[in-house]
């Protein structure tokens, strides 16, 4: 693939399994010499308090190309909310991005030249939950990361369809205002 990708952004939500492992990741993903190698740069270098950014490993010592830097959406207080999230999640995060690539979504030859940020989301009741369903955890963030880099390799929803579609939708959270409302 020749064309130079910039910049493309994909989001995704994938909910239904057991308590606390839906899964709601967004992706901006570029070439590395672009602002997105840029933007891996700086938030690497740039830790703060609560939201640490790391690559995505399969496992320790066995990072994943692209590059996917992940950043948490959730301010990270707790030590079993790290462990989940540095470990399930990023294993899961890891996995997705190979995925996409195996897809076909993020070309093979590229995958060196290519870098992704991941911003991720995690209930906070997942360090809580004595109970919480690692595998499911797993499978759904691995599916919802895979869903973002398709969408954005693909600029889905198209333009056309958004369009198409604006007075359509509500908001589900915006729905359940109004609901309560009644």
């Amino acid at each position: 693939m020749s064309d130079r990708i910039i910049m493309r952004t994909g989001e995704s939500l994938v909910a239904g399994g057991p308590p606390f492992t839906a899964a709601e990741p967004e992706v901006v993903i570029g070439e590395l010499d672009g602002p997105v190698g840029t933007a891996i740069a700086t938030l690497t270098g740039n830790q703060s308090a609560g939201h640490s950014k790391v690559f995505a490993i399969l496992d320790t010592d066995i990072q994943v190309r692209p590059v996917t830097l992940m950043v948490s959406k959730v301010t990270v207080k707790k030590a079993a909310y790290t462990n989940i999230l540095m470990g399930t999640v990023q294993g899961a995060i890891a996995n997705g991005v190979l995925d996409a690539v195996r897809a076909g979504d993020i070309p093979k030859d590229k995958a060196n030249d290519l870098g992704i940020v991941c911003s991720v989301w995690l209930n906070p009741g997942a360090a809580t939950d004595e109970n919480l369903d690692h595998q499911a955890l797993f499978e759904i963030h691995r599916k919802a990361t895979a869903q973002a880099i398709h969408k954005a390799m693909r600029n889905e929803p198209s333009i056309d369809w958004l369009l198409e579609n604006q007075d359509k939708i509500t908001h589900k959270y915006y729905q359940r205002a109004l609901d309560a409302k009644k």
